[in-house]
């Protein structure tokens, strides 16, 4: 095996498609089902996030009931975090050995039992194990979807299929406050239902994901009967895989932009709240901040619509261009602040437009394009893993840099990291050749 696979080949391999009129063919007879079968898999991992963002609604009632402080209730979100850091590396290569409809299922009947168990913890260490459990078993469920995926969907149609994918874990963190929200005002503010109640609507959906996804790995009605990606990870495929340019390129990427992500996910409404004022309540902060998941939302499906119609070269500078302007709005911020709070909002929500369509590349189309369909998730898990890395920087360096500065330097600092990640794209191409356009 090659240490680092053609590109001209790497994208149309890893979607299984032999033909341009096998391509045809397939989006023909089976597109409605394929797009349903997506959209039963977002549902399923919207399911897994409504056992997971609950706890950010049953934090002030765990604090109330227990009587600690803000930091002991943060050591429960951290190590719940390194918990799904481990759980992406771990899970990677079971995936890719027992299959991601095997792994889907059983990533939600856990999820489902441990956000049980954690409405009967009796302590706060007890809730802290049974959360960080919860989220180790959820660290299956990405991985388990994009191994599912690209046996579903024509080479040209893949890219925008991961980006619907992608919308699942933008609206899942919505679904869960809202619905943990709604148990906390049943339940008058009891954080046991508000944490173990999602539960039984992770259940239903199991159930739903059952019977509706397919038992076979190929979903497609013209896929050969013998197409089985569930192969795994030798030792040897992994030292090959190491010695690919762009899987590190793609990790480093991954670092980057998840670090600008979870800094502008936990310092947006601050940022709106320092420039505003004392006048600018904390409910106007947030409401100046949701443009931020909304327009990334867009710039997800816009970019995955883009990327299956152009050629490798033409993908990497267009990420680059995206990823400069994403630097250069950034960088403009906090003088837009100074000008008026609308163009500061205008300006945030250009920044989810620009960051979060090349975030929901990384362990997605490109991981499937680094090593095909049968060690993706192995990729996926490691991808995602170095992100979740960065992921606990957003809160501690971003605040000191902040304590230092404020914004006026922060920001500076993140524009920086922005353009360094369009520098990366430039060298994503295993070996900087064009990759033959996807078929149909």
């Amino acid at each position: 095996m090659e240490a680092e696979r053609s590109p001209e080949i790497s994208l149309v391999a890893a979607a299984g498609i032999e033909t341009e009129t096998a391509v045809r063919r397939t989006e023909t007879v089976s597109s409605t089902r394929v797009w349903f079968l997506l959209a039963t898999l977002i549902v399923g991992y919207i399911g897994i996030y409504v056992c997971r963002k609950n706890f950010s609604v049953a934090n002030p009632l765990i604090r109330a009931e227990f009587g600690v402080s803000k930091e002991r209730i943060g050591e429960i979100a951290s190590a719940s975090t390194l918990a799904y850091m481990v759980g992406k590396f771990t899970f990677g290569p079971l995936i890719d050995r027992f299959g991601g409809r095997a792994c889907f299922l059983l990533a939600m009947l856990a999820v489902a039992a441990f956000a049980g168990a954690g409405a009967l913890a009796g302590s706060l260490t007890s809730l802290m194990i049974i959360y960080s459990l919860n989220r180790f078993a959820g660290a299956a469920g990405w991985g388990s979807m994009v191994k599912l995926v690209p046996d579903w969907f024509p080479a040209k149609s893949l890219p925008l299929a991961m980006a619907f994918l992608s919308l699942s874990f933008v609206f899942g963190g919505v679904c869960a406050t809202l619905l943990a929200g709604w148990i906390a005002e049943l339940s008058h503010n009891d954080w046991r239902w508000v944490m173990g109640g999602p539960a039984l609507v992770l259940l239903a959906i199991l159930g739903a994901c059952w019977v509706i996804l397919p038992r076979t790995t190929a979903a497609r009605p013209d896929d050969r009967a013998g197409t089985d990606s569930t192969k795994g990870l030798s030792f040897a495929q992994f030292r090959e895989l190491l010695a690919v340019r762009q899987f590190w390129v793609v990790c480093a990427l991954s670092f980057t932009l998840t670090l600008l992500r979870e800094t502008f996910n936990t310092w947006t409404v601050d940022f709106f709240q320092t420039e505003g004022g004392p006048e600018l309540s904390s409910h106007m902060a947030a409401f100046l901040s949701t443009p931020f998941d909304a327009l990334g939302a867009v710039g997800i499906v816009a970019l995955g619509w883009v990327i299956g119609r152009v050629a490798t070269q033409t993908r990497n500078r267009l990420l680059c261009v995206i990823l400069v302007l994403l630097a250069v709005t950034i960088f403009l911020l906090p003088q837009l602040a100074k000008h008026s709070l609308l163009s500061a909002t205008v300006a945030v929500g250009a920044v989810g437009f620009l960051a979060y369509g090349p975030y929901s590349l990384l362990a997605g189309i490109l991981a499937l394009e680094i090593r095909g369909k049968e060690y993706v998730a192995t990729v996926a898990g490691m991808v995602d893993g170095s992100g979740y890395l960065a992921g606990i920087l957003a809160g501690q360096a971003f605040g000191r840099i902040l304590d230092v500065g404020g914004y006026a330097l922060a920001f500076p600092c993140l524009a920086l990291l922005a353009l360094g990640s369009g520098i990366l794209c430039l060298f994503l191409s295993a070996h900087g050749r064009a990759r033959t356009p996807l078929p149909g």
